[in-house]
């Protein structure tokens, strides 16, 4: 009997390393399957990916462009702003000078204002 024991021990065994050779053979077909299945789903995707690449490549270019525009309407705006001083500088020398040939204003007073019209004390 114990060699019956052995025979049947060793058919277990050649018949367990069968189903395990066939399961990891199927695993690995159904692995390849599905591999396949992914990469063809991301073979689709490749429209949609150049289609968002196109759109960023163009809002980078909208935003160069308007990025250029602030910096030149900031340019136009410092140089009104330097005008701006310039034109209330020359006014107010105007006014200075006007200040200076009136007799009736103090020109020199510690309290002098241009064009308040700041009057000698009689």
């Amino acid at each position: 009997m114990t060699t019956a024991i052995v025979i049947i021990v060793i058919v277990v065994v050649l018949l367990v390393a069968a189903a395990a050779i066939l399961t990891t053979r199927r695993r690995r077909t159904h692995q390849r399957h599905r591999a396949a299945q992914v990469r063809a789903e991301a073979a689709g995707q490749a429209g949609a990916v150049r289609d968002s690449q196109r759109d960023a490549a163009a809002a980078a270019s909208r935003a160069d462009i308007a990025r250029a525009e602030a910096e030149r309407a900031e340019q136009e705006a410092t140089e009104a702003r330097r005008g701006l001083q310039m034109e209330e500088a020359r006014q107010e020398d105007a006014v200075r000078e006007a200040d200076a040939i009136d007799p009736d204003v103090d020109h020199r007073s510690d309290g002098y204002q241009p064009g308040t019209g700041t009057h000698r004390g009689t």
